[in-house]
């Protein structure tokens, strides 16, 4: 597995595209996908912050919570495009972040992010995940209804 920062730094178009497509709406908007301990999919959508170094997101109370904390397991997958079908996402295994300057900061940055709206800190009952990469997927297409859009796929390791 890989951190953002990895990720980035071996696939550098594919870092810039992934970044600008989880921000494509002024803040970090994804769907993310866990599974159940009966081996469901669960999907929700989320607040992905990007540092530079990792991706993260913190997680209020909920079942996709006792998902990550349980196995890790997750996709994250941008929100569609107006324009086209555009997408990434990254697969892998997400892990509690215990450090307690990482997660103001990240807090900080969160706020700043939507300042616009007024929004206050996440409280502390929002678990903060740092998510690590297996495989990263950058889709590019010409328009909706591309029949032949351009996978580019990475995988760590």
């Amino acid at each position: 597995m890989a951190t953002w920062a990895e990720m980035a730094a071996a696939v550098p178009e594919i870092g810039a595209a992934g970044e600008a497509l989880f921000y494509q709406h002024g803040v970090g908007l994804a769907f993310l996908a866990t599974v159940t301990s009966e081996g469901d999919p669960r999907l929700h959508p989320v607040c992905p912050l990007l540092d530079g170094a990792g991706v993260y997101v913190f997680v209020v109370p909920s079942p996709k919570r006792r998902d990550l904390h349980r196995d890790g397991k997750y996709a994250l997958h941008s929100f569609p495009c107006d324009d086209n079908e555009d997408a990434f996402s990254l697969t892998g295994r997400a892990r509690p972040v215990a450090d307690p300057e990482l997660r103001a900061a990240l807090a900080g940055r969160f706020v700043r992010e939507r300042a616009r709206f007024s929004v206050p800190p996440p409280p502390a009952d929002h678990d903060l995940f740092e998510f690590h990469i297996d495989t990263a997927l950058l889709t590019r297409t010409t328009g909706h209804g591309d029949g032949a859009p351009a996978h580019t796929v990475w995988h760590a390791g």
